[in-house]
């Protein structure tokens, strides 16, 4: 699927790539609705629209994804909530692999993910996949998230790369279409990128299942 002789830098997304995105659905649709009434009252299914429909109204947008802002914003503390069912992170099937197969290639191994800061280092503490990183880039750093044209040309301009020579795995598809706008050759996406949902079909681009399909066969 993918030409190896071709790419020197691998760009990875975290949720819904590296992790199972099980976590952040079941934190925002189920574990957040219910910390929230218990701490601010509320009916329970009152309060999950009423969230749903406020966190959604940011979507694609460095709110979305920043928790400072939902913490601000709902008078709670959402990394600690997170915090409460980090038993739920958990890596994708043959991530390890990957990256360790990557790693001996001597390829640069970047992550470039739209997550705060705060939600990042609980995944890392968790997972420890930044041990296989050679450069993690945050969103919030660049000042737009993933989706926006800008984040590309500033990552290009912060940390230059060739993006002829250069792969993004990323389970969003609007990510997708803005680096391929900005000219990144090799471009993937995920099949199932929460373990609990259903194969995605009718993909705007080409996509694995597990990382498995990456390593080169023996």
């Amino acid at each position: 699927m993918i030409d190896w002789q071709a790419v020197d830098t691998v760009m990875l997304d975290m949720d819904g790539t590296l992790l199972d995105l099980h976590f952040d659905n079941y934190f925002w649709t189920q574990h957040l609705p219910l910390r929230y009434t218990e701490i601010h009252g509320g009916e329970l299914e009152t309060v999950r629209s009423t969230l749903l429909s406020q966190i959604m109204a940011q979507q694609g947008k460095l709110n979305w994804y920043c928790l400072d802002y939902w913490s601000e914003e709902l008078k709670l503390d959402i990394p600690n909530l997170k915090r409460e069912v980090n038993h739920l992170i958990a890596i994708r099937p043959y991530v390890e692999d990957f990256l360790q197969w990557l790693s001996d290639s001597h390829r640069e191994i970047w992550l470039v993910t739209n997550a705060h800061q705060h939600s990042l280092e609980i995944k890392m503490e968790k997972t420890g996949l930044d041990r296989w990183i050679d450069k993690i880039v945050v969103s919030h750093q660049l000042e737009a998230a993933k989706e926006d044209p800008r984040f590309w040309l500033k990552l290009s301009e912060t940390s230059p790369f060739d993006e002829k020579r250069t792969l993004l795995v990323d389970d969003t598809a609007t990510v997708l279409q803005a680096a391929a706008d900005f000219g990144i050759a090799h471009l993937l996406t995920l099949r199932q990128p929460d373990s609990k949902q259903d194969m995605r079909d009718n993909l705007a681009f080409p996509a694995i299942h597990h990382f498995d399909e990456l390593l080169p066969s023996v």
